[in-house]
């Protein structure tokens, strides 16, 4: 996952490969809070990590649910069986509206129950998010309800510490044309009230009944049907049957007339269907369809395939599909997997009752940048209550590509760019926005496409933009390099390792190479001054980069890289032609997307040359010894000052004196002395420098 202030994607040109999805994020928080509320064990497997389900897990977990990773990669959720062991709580839900609407109601009826008192909150723009149709609903059951801020909003207060009498002789009335999270919330929760009994298994369940058994519950059985009437017209309906399905397996069976009443039985309760899996994420698929629709295939592949959901997927956002192909997508699928390839291009504009697939709808709009003609996605008003009003944000970013952008209250217009431009896009802490504008950069203008604060996708997706990378190319000119050279201990290492990082991009350490050959030879008996033994060794070196640790061969050589004695075996190493030769495609390999950071001695003169932005390091031999004589002692190990400066100077003759591309700054590099900068004020001075090279400089 891409932690950083931005990320800048690069002209993409072609796609190809296999993509599997994470788990849906819409089952996944149902299925925990089904698994919670349920009689007995549930093994959950392929449940999405993300933002939203660690914020659910926490929060049962606070409730007293106990749950424990399994062997097998299952997590297993011990349900409460109705109970409610906490009493009382303060949960924290972030931005998930999957776990703010459905807990609200169950918490709700269950303090009122148990006589129990909770408080609800999240971050800012939860608490701009309407929620008082849902808390109408409870209040008409005899659920004590207050809003802590506005009226209508979260923060909540659920129950106040006694038992309640609830009203539920009387049909329960919802709107439904706001968000269909109310009557979903409504339908996970009520079954917990739909009998009077109670049951004698308490918080310790930790079992699943044998097959074909009923747990035992107290108290006969006297209970009654509960009727829920949706006020006005039910939208995003493909999501509560996602809800009426998931109920089901766990043993709730809910009646239906229509989309206007629906009707839970007396007697209803919860028990555990033992194992169940989640589903891929049908949203998240929309971007690799996208994808596939708007991407040529790679040389030697044939477009896109997507594992985890099919054509038998129970989400409604499956739907997409449709609506691809109605632009010109040519897609075939089976029941778990869907193959994507560019059919009709430019794509075809299209006029779209969106209202069954409301998130998924988003790609369109992206879509419609590529398209002929204008296309309108309408029925869309729910878009203007989710994480950001997603209307005004995508007319406004679509704008920033030169697209002509008509909104209203429930639909929005788009007419494709005549000359493509391109900016930073704001993601509004939406992680559809972003992972929607990342296809921007196929525009056929070739430009970069910033996306801003890209950790927002963990929301759902937290590895989009390396799972999109892998299956996107590019041609490497395409791929921004920017080189940091310099001589022995002028901290390039340490320059290059936190640019990269601030910036999302690989990283190279050159030095690294020759150091790791020096270790490789040591290890194999390798002479170092074989030429030919060492070449073959250097060619097939089993090197790799990983959470700023270098592996050979799955070996971590971090520490025994950085030894003086491993430093002197690499300056011996480097002297050879043929090693240098046997490494140098090695090295144009670490240029992948989104870009790359690479540091050595001659990464922007032979390595990279047409390396955007070349930064030649150094600073005095004296500063350099003294730096590296504190680094040595703060690690235990003896250094003589005097000792290191005459070895420095030693090797900065010997690599500057070298017949073959002796050190120097590229003709084009900036000059950075850091002998009196410190690491952040270096960092920074890179970066704005990169800044500038950028088409995004004035942003």
């Amino acid at each position: 996952m891409y932690a950083i202030d931005h990320l800048d994607v690069p002209p993409l040109r072609s796609a190809g490969g296999t993509v599997r999805l994470p788990g849906s994020k819409s089952i996944s928080n149902r299925v925990l809070l089904l698994a919670a509320l349920s009689v007995g064990y549930t093994d959950i497997t392929d449940l999405l990590d993300s933002d939203d389900t660690r914020v659910m897990l926490a929060a049962l977990t606070q409730l007293g649910c106990r749950i424990e990773p399994q062997a097998d990669g299952a997590l297993r959720v011990h349900g409460l069986g109705g109970a409610l062991p906490v009493k009382q709580s303060q949960l924290f839900l972030g931005n998930a509206g999957t776990a703010m609407r459905p807990l609200t109601a169950a918490l709700a009826l269950l303090a009122s129950v148990h006589g129990g008192a909770f408080e609800l909150s999240g971050i800012a723009r939860m608490h701009e998010r309407p929620i008082g149709d849902l808390v109408d609903a409870l209040r008409q059951l005899g659920c004590p309800v207050d809003c802590l801020g506005q009226e209508g909003y979260p923060p909540l207060r659920l129950g106040n510490g006694t038992p309640q009498t609830l009203a539920l002789d009387q049909p329960i009335r919802v709107r439904g044309d706001v968000s269909s999270q109310f009557l979903t919330a409504l339908l996970l929760a009520l079954p917990l009230v739909a009998t009077d009994r109670t049951p004698t298994l308490g918080t310790g369940v930790s079992s699943r009944p044998p097959e074909g058994t009923v747990p035992s519950w107290g108290g006969p059985a006297t209970g009654r049907d509960i009727v829920i009437e949706v006020v006005g017209e039910l939208i995003s309906r493909p999501y509560i049957e996602i809800t009426l399905n998931l109920l089901e397996r766990f043993g709730v069976s809910v009646r239906r007339d229509g989309w206007q009443r629906f009707t839970i039985p007396a007697g209803s309760r919860y028990t555990s269907p033992g194992r169940i899996p989640v589903e891929g994420d049908a949203s998240s698929a929309s971007y690799f369809i996208a994808l596939g629709a708007l991407a040529p295939p790679t040389s030697g592949s044939d477009g896109i395939t997507i594992e985890g959901v099919g054509l038998s997927s129970i989400q409604g956002d499956i739907r997409f599909v449709e609506a691809a192909r109605l632009m010109g997508a040519d897609i075939s699928g089976e029941a778990n997997r869907l193959h994507i390839r560019r059919g009709a291009w430019p794509l075809k504009a299209i006029d779209l009752d969106c209202n069954h697939i409301p998130d998924a709808a988003m790609t369109l709009a992206v879509m419609a940048l590529f398209a002929e003609g204008t296309t309108t996605l309408r029925n869309i008003a729910s878009w203007r209550v989710k994480e950001t009003d997603r209307i005004a944000a995508m007319a406004t970013e679509c704008r920033k590509f030169g697209a002509l952008v008509e909104e209203g209250a429930d639909f929005i217009r788009i007419t494709p760019p005549s000359t493509w431009t391109t900016g930073s896009i704001h993601t509004y802490d939406d992680h559809r926005v972003a992972m929607c504008f990342s296809l921007a950069a196929f525009n056929p203008a070739g430009l970069p496409v910033r996306i801003e604060d890209p950790r927002c996708v963990a929301k759902t997706f937290p590895d989009y933009f390396e799972t999109l990378f892998e299956v996107c190319q590019t041609p490497p000119q395409a791929i921004p390099v920017i080189c940091i050279d310099g001589p022995t201990a002028s901290g390039k290492g340490t320059l290059a390792s936190e640019v990269a990082q601030r910036l999302g991009y690989q990283l190279l350490d050159s030095g690294a190479l020759y150091r790791a050959t020096a270790l490789a030879a040591q290890d194999a008996g390798v002479d170092l001054d074989d030429e030919s033994a060492l070449a073959r060794l250097a060619a097939q070196l089993p090197l790799a980069f990983r959470d700023h640790k270098v592996f050979l061969g799955g070996r971590d050589i971090t520490d025994p890289l950085r030894l003086e004695s491993t430093g002197g075996m690499a300056s011996r190493v480097s002297q050879h032609l043929a090693v240098r030769t046997a490494l140098h495609a090695l090295q144009l390999g670490f240029r992948r997307l989104p870009g790359l950071v690479a540091d050595g001695r001659d990464m922007g003169t032979v390595i990279f040359p047409d390396a955007q932005l070349k930064v030649y390091l150094t600073a005095s031999a004296e500063q350099r010894a003294q730096r590296r004589h504190k680094q040595l002692i703060s690690k235990g190990i003896a250094a003589n000052i005097d000792s290191l400066l005459a070895d420095l100077k030693m090797r900065d003759h010997r690599d500057s004196s070298r017949a073959h591309a002796p050190l120097k700054p590229a003709e084009d590099a900036l000059l950075l002395d850091n002998s009196e900068l410190g690491i952040e004020q270096s960092v920074q001075l890179v970066l704005n420098w990169w800044q500038g090279k950028t088409v995004f400089s004035e942003t």
